[in-house]
This record gives structure tokens, C-alpha cells and sequence, in this order.
């Protein structure tokens, strides 16, 4: 069979801008309705992705748009008609390219395909490419086949679907591809046609790249043996691995024609490296913003080091995704954590520095601090080893000393440490099936916007999400299961963290989190934790419990909204204060709402608190804190009251308490009520001038009694003759050694019984 090229000016369609007069709404064929001067169908002369285009909205059932020239087709030839389009509002149509074959004499050919696949465009702004191939022979891949007795057709798109959907096109492309459909001519090419040697040591880039070239619309094949990669290479047409590529760690592979995890695992022979040439490529090039692992298990056998698979990439800001699939660890050394300890000096004027740090190159960056004075949760960020210094996520409240510290330092599926800073990073439909062997993922030294969706943490060993520096700024965690290593262990012996947070603004909503240490220590402020499930019970009866969501900001502007909060406590405290001691230009503690949550514990000792305040320092006190709404429950065993303040360091000045309220809330198996404004009744059963009205149990945090809203009598005030007193008492608080009483003064010795609203706290 021969074949006559057609020429491309022959080919391609009169550009949009020129005019809509030769753009048929129907099939093309002449005397047919045109575009031109419809109200429904525009030309944007600048496009943001198109440049000039054309815009329409979706108005019949089947919206046409065919180019009224004829458009050649010679026998043997075949034709790539294609557009790129995207929905910009309204409903969200089916596009399809569609043609009219016609004969010589301009009729229709019977009987043949006029149309392509269909595409649903996914969403507002995506750009979607819509082709088809039509030609004269039933051959794999040609979607119209229109035989011999085709000699042109009128080629274009359909819009299919739901009405008023407004869409933009940019010009319509046809192309002769017949080279990829000739007899003698296959949908393939090979490598080694271009001079490849695959023995490993030749450097086979200029084969690969001819075979790319090459290739057409087709596949590159590469048979089997291992191919020298020396330098980057860029590969625009699919391609089926047999054989392997050996590169070295600088070079980028970029597969552009199917960019997703299994053909990187096939490219290396190694789902690891793999993995790393996967992430290599989606941080080294902006032709892909997704790896895809398409359903894959992919086995690590050492951690995905962002230094090792990205070097010299010390910062990223461009949305990037991984999704769909999961990670899962092979035990063996590279998981073993490395603990190094060493005495350095701290002073709080410098408070994120370790100074005269010993062995300091033993100390990596990622290792968690702890020793004396240390909070939770802090971490070396980076270190200089000429000048012994380290610096680290927080301060230390221990005050200036020289101490001994230990750094520990655990191993993580996905690290970037390394990166300087990391943001729009996401990882999307991913389980980190991690059973024992390692944790999950470190955060950058700074970033913003990194997200978490839809992910499971399968038993992580040491940590869930560590952040070692602001990387968690904005940080979106959201319907995401945490299930701990340490399920089967007492609450007092976890050491497990879900989470840990330097900086504000995080989002952690609709997730799971089962029997960690702690679900979350939370430095920064500004935080939204709506909606989650946490619990961290286990079988002992009289059973200990301890912090779930940890909050270490004492003005922590948070809020605390419609979570199920099961066997443990919020604990606020203030341990990353390099001064904790309340000093008088700064805020204490305040802007934490607690509400709707349901709290439940089982089992548990009397003194369990589900609220817990614990200042480092002292002079601290609370101005800002609603409990509002919420469900207090226990199960089993009756607990004393739901809130405290833990005084293992310091007490709180009861005296600057302001702007507390603790109302609504619904108590079962607890044995005091606590509100701020509470409401006392009290009776005097004999004539008195003075009587002493205590409030002990229920104000929050033992609160001193430091105003009263009101006071209404109950009953008849009288005298103990039983005369009638009807005039208004003075009132004095603050009363007693503990400041928890009201005393209500008469002119004479009176009896009777009143109700008090009673707070513990300037309201203002």
C-alpha cells in the first residue's frame, strides 16, 4: 500500500480568532448553522493555559462544533484529530471528538464510526486533552474507521451531558500519524535499533533519546540488560521496561509519557530506588504534579531520604502529590534508631541554641532532645560543628545550665529533613504500612500547606508526623486513621507521638487515633482539631491516663470542636518557655475553646482529669478559656471532677483569673459539677448576721469565690422571731483561709435561704 503525506497547512483547521463563520454547529456540511454570532459561544482572545480560544456554553443535549473545510483523507492515511479543553463553570460535561465522513461527491459514508471516546472533564480549570484517529483501516487504536470511500471529512468536538456547563477550547489539531500505521511500520520502537548496548557500562543516553524521537505516538521498548544512564534524560513516549537502568544519583529520569510509580519500579529493577527516581523526577521537572502509585505495596528496605533522591533541591514550593497506594516497611538495619548523648549548654537568652555541644558530629539532624529541662517533642534542626552548636524546634525550660542530653534519632519511611524548606506537599490515599519497623514521615526544616488525606499510619514505631522545625505551618491533617505499635501496652508505658506541631495554623479534622503516647503535642497556636476520634484506654482496672492532646502555647488561640476524646486529657502547658516563670509582657494563659466534644473514660483512677493546666513556672494564671457544651463521662469507676490544674511545678494566681466560662456541659459518673458563673443555693437554719456561704468543688480549678453576678432569696428572710427582713445585704468575697467562701451581711440576725451565681473570675 502507498500513501501521500498531507501536508500540514492542508490539515490544520482556520484558528478560532480568525472568525467563527467557517465553525458549523451541526456537522460541518455546507448551508449548516455556523457559530458566528451566537450568544452562547465567544473567542477569549487570552486564556490563561489556551491563549486565544473559544468559549461556549452547553445549551442542547449534544453540542456540535465541526470545521466546515474539508479536511483530506488519502487511502492508507490515518489522522490524529485532538483539542485540549477544560470547564470553567457550570456543569461539567462529556467531550468527544467527532467527525463526518464524507465521499467524493460530498455524501455521507454509511454505516462507519463518526465518533471518538468520550472524557469526562474532571473539574473547573483542568485541562484535558480530547484526540482521536480516524483512517481507512480497522487497526488497533484507530477509533474511526472509515474505510476506502472516505475522501475528507469535517472534523471537530461534541459536548455532551448536563446543560449549562460553559467550556473553552483551544484550536482544534490534526495530524498525519500514518507513519505509526503502514504495513512494515509497528507501534514500537526498540532501543537497541538506535545503538543502545546495555551492558551496563556504555553510555546508552543518545540511543534512548533517538528511540524518543523516533517513537511517534508508539512505545520505546527496552529489551533486557542493564543501560548506562550518564546525565539527565527526558522521555516523551510510553515505555515498557524489560531490561534495567543503571544512573548515576544526579541524573534525572524524567517518563513523561507514563509517569507513575510501576514504570519507575520496573526502569530500576528496585521499587526503593524506584520509589527515590519517582520522587526525583516529581520534584526535577514541572510536566507532572502527581505520582501515582496506581494501587502498588511498595516495599522499602531503607528510608526515602530527601538529600539522597533530590540532591541539591534545598527548598520546593510547587503542589506535589503522592497518592494511591501504599508504603510498606522491609525490616533490616537501615530502620534501627541511633541514640547519641552528649553535655552542652544552654542559655535562655539564646533559646534555640545548644552551645559547647560534645560529640557533636555524632548528632544528626531529626534527632529528638531529652534529658533535664527539656519539653516534649524537641528536636535538632540543625547543627554547626566547627562552632559546637546546635539548633534546635524549641526552647528548653530548664534555665541556663550545662547538661547532659540524649539525642535519639528514629528512621522514617519518607524523610525531608534535609530540605530546607518543603510546602504544598501532599500525600493523598496513602497507607504507611510501617508494623514496628520505622515511622512515618519528617517534615522539612520550614514550609507551609502540607496535607494528609485519606491516609492510614499502620503501627508506627516511634512517630507518626514529626515536625522538626515550621514545615507544619497551616499543616492539613484530615481523614486520616493513626493506629500506635503500642496498642497492647499499659497507657503509663507508651512513648509513641501521632503527631507533633511547631508552628499555628494546623488543621487536624475527621481522623483516628488509637492508644499512642500522646495523639498530639501541639506547639504554635492558631489550631482547628475538629471533628476526630482519639482514645487511649487499655485493660487495667483503676488505670492511669495521661495526655492526648498535648497543647505546650499557653495563649493558644485553638479551638477544640466535636472530637470524641476517650481516656485521656487535653494537657496545656507552657514547657517550651525558655523563662517560665509569668513575666509581666506576656500572655499567660488563654484562647483555648473547648466545645461539643464528647469525653468519655473507663476504668480509670478517681483523680483522672480530662482538663488538665500545668504551668512550668509560676505567676501564671488563665484569661481566656471557654468549656462549653461538651459530654463528661465516666464508665466503671467514678472520677473526682473532669479539671485541674497540675502543680508538679508550679501553682496558678488565682487572683488575675479573668474570662473563664464553663457552661452547658452535661456530667455523668463524676462527682462534681463544675460551672463558671456557678449557681449555690444555701440555707441558714438560725438567725445570723453574717452567713457563710461555701464554694468549694464548683468552680474550675478549685477557683477562689471572686465574684457574685446575683443574689435572690429562696424564701422568706426573717428574723428569729420570724419578722419579715426585706432589706438588701452587702456581700464579701474571697472569704476564709482558702478564699472560697461569701459572706452575705445583715443589719440584724436573719434566717432564710438564697441562690447565688458565683464566678471565679473578672469576667472581663
Amino acid at each position: 500500500m502507498t500513501t501521500t503525506a498531507i501536508g500540514s497547512k492542508a490539515l490544520m483547521p482556520r484558528e478560532f480568532r480568525l472568525g467563527l463563520d467557517l465553525w458549523s454547529q451541526t456537522n460541518g456540511t455546507p448551508g449548516s448553522p455556523v457559530w458566528a454570532g451566537q450568544t452562547n459561544a465567544a473567542v477569549v482572545p487570552a486564556d490563561e493555559d489556551f491563549g486565544s480560544c473559544l468559549e461556549i456554553l452547553k445549551l442542547s443535549a449534544t453540542t456540535s462544533l465541526r470545521y466546515m473545510a474539508r479536511t483530506p483523507i488519502n487511502p492508507g492515511s490515518y489522522l490524529r484529530i485532538s483539542a485540549r479543553v477544560k470547564a470553567i463553570a457550570g456543569n461539567l460535561p462529556q467531550v468527544r471528538i467527532a467527525g463526518y465522513a464524507g465521499t467524493s461527491s460530498g455524501a455521507n459514508v454509511t454505516g462507519v464510526v463518526e465518533i471518538g471516546p468520550s472524557f469526562t472533564l474532571p473539574g473547573y480549570g483542568n485541562v484535558v486533552e480530547v484526540s482521536a484517529i480516524v483512517g481507512s483501516g480497522i487497526r488497533d487504536g484507530v477509533d474511526m474507521a472509515w474505510g476506502r470511500l472516505a475522501s475528507f471529512g469535517y472534523f471537530g468536538l461534541d459536548l455532551m451531558g448536563d446543560n449549562n456547563g460553559t467550556v473553552r477550547i483551544e484550536n482544534l489539531v490534526i495530524e498525519d500519524v500514518t507513519s505509526a500505521f503502514v504495513p512494515g511500520m509497528l507501534d514500537w520502537v526498540d532501543v537497541r535499533d538506535f545503538g543502545a548496548i546495555g551492558d551496563g557500562t556504555t553510555d546508552d543516553r543518545a540511543a534512548f533519546v533517538a528511540a524518543n524521537a523516533a517513537a511517534g505516538g508508539g512505545q520505546i521498548v527496552v529489551p533486557a540488560g542493564i543501560y548506562h544512564i550518564g546525565s539527565d534524560l527526558s522521555l516523551n513516549a510510553p515505555v515498557r521496561f524489560v531490561g534495567k537502568l543503571s544512573m548515576p544519583r544526579s541524573a534525572k529520569l524524567a517518563l513523561l509519557g507514563k509517569f507513575d510509580f510501576p514504570t519507575y519500579a520496573a526502569a530500576f529493577g528496585d521499587e526503593t530506588e524506584g520509589m527515590r527516581r519517582g520522587l526525583q523526577a516529581l520534584f526535577g521537572y514541572t510536566d507532572h504534579g502527581v505520582l501515582d502509585l496506581c494501587g502498588r505495596n511498595v516495599h522499602l528496605d531503607a528510608p526515602l531520604i530527601a538529600g539522597e533522591f533530590a540532591p541539591g533541591v534545598t527548598g520546593f514550593g510547587n503542589r506535589r502529590v503522592v497518592t494511591n497506594g501504599q508504603i510498606s516497611i522491609v525490616p533490616g538495619s537501615a530502620w534501627n534508631t541511633r541514640t547519641v548523648t552528649a553535655t552542652a549548654s544552654y542559655d535562655p537568652g539564646e533559646s534555640l541554641t545548644l552551645k559547647n555541644v560534645s560529640n557533636i558530629a555524632n548528632i544528626e539532624i531529626g534527632a529528638r532532645l531529652s534529658g533535664n529541662g527539656v519539653g516534649r517533642e524537641v528536636y535538632v534542626c540543625a547543627k554547626n560543628v566547627a562552632a559546637a552548636t546546635l539548633t534546635l524546634s524549641q526552647p528548653l525550660y530548664g534555665g541556663a545550665a550545662t547538661r547532659s542530653y540524649t539525642f535519639t534519632r528514629y528512621q522514617y519511611a519518607f524523610d525531608f529533613s534535609g530540605m530546607d524548606s518543603l510546602s504544598r506537599f501532599n500525600f493523598d490515599d496513602v497507607e504507611f504500612v510501617l508494623d514496628g519497623n520505622a515511622s512515618g514521615v519528617m517534615l522539612a526544616q520550614a514550609g507551609t500547606m502540607n496535607c494528609f488525606r485519606d491516609c492510614y499510619f499502620t503501627r508506627p514505631k516511634d512517630r507518626g508526623i514529626t515536625s522538626i522545625g515550621s514545615a507544619c505551618q497551616g499543616m492539613l491533617v484530615d481523614r486520616c486513621e493513626f493506629l500506635s505499635n503500642e496498642m497492647g501496652d499499659l497507657a503509663q508505658n507508651r512513648s509513641s507521638v501521632a503527631i507533633n506541631v511547631n508552628n499555628n495554623d494546623t488543621k487536624i479534622r475527621h481522623s483516628r487515633f488509637v492508644r499512642f503516647g500522646h495523639f498530639m503535642v501541639a506547639a504554635g497556636g492558631g489550631h482547628m482539631i475538629e471533628g476526630n476520634h482519639w482514645f487511649q484506654g487499655d485493660s487495667a482496672q483503676n488505670g492511669v491516663r495521661y495526655g492526648g492532646l498535648i497543647l505546650t502555647q499557653p495563649n493558644v488561640q485553638a479551638t477544640v470542636t466535636g472530637n470524641y476524646i476517650d481516656n485521656c486529657s487535653i494537657e496545656w502547658t507552657n514547657e517550651h518557655d525558655p523563662r517560665p516563670d509569668f513575666e509581666g509582657n506576656e500572655y499567660s494563659f488563654g484562647g483555648l475553646t473547648v466545645t461539643g466534644n464528647t469525653f468519655l473514660c473507663s476504668d480509670t483512677i478517681a483523680g483522672f482529669n480530662f482538663l488538665v493546666v500545668k504551668p512550668y513556672g509560676t505567676g501564671h494564671f488563665i484569661h481566656g478559656l471557654a468549656v462549653l457544651g461538651n459530654v463528661f463521662k465516666s464508665l466503671n469507676n467514678k472520677i473526682t471532677r473532669i479539671e485541674k490544674v497540675d502543680t508538679s511545678f508550679a501553682g496558678m494566681d488565682y487572683t488575675r483569673m479573668r474570662n473563664i466560662q464553663f457552661q452547658g456541659n452535661m456530667f455523668n459518673g463524676v462527682l462534681t459539677y463544675v460551672a463558671n458563673p456557678v449557681d449555690i443555693n444555701f440555707t441558714q437554719g438560725s438567725a445570723a448576721t453574717k452567713w457563710m456561704v461555701p464554694i468549694e468543688a464548683e468552680l474550675p480549678f478549685a477557683g477562689w469565690a471572686k465574684n457574685v453576678e446575683s443574689m435572690v432569696a429562696t424564701t422568706a428572710i426573717t428574723t428569729s422571731s420570724n419578722s419579715r427582713v426585706t432589706e438588701m445585704p452587702w456581700l464579701q468575697v474571697q472569704q476564709g483561709a482558702a478564699k472560697k467562701h461569701i459572706a452575705v451581711n445583715w443589719s440584724a440576725a436573719a434566717k432564710g435561704s438564697v441562690a447565688l451565681r458565683v464566678r471565679m473570675d473578672n469576667p472581663d
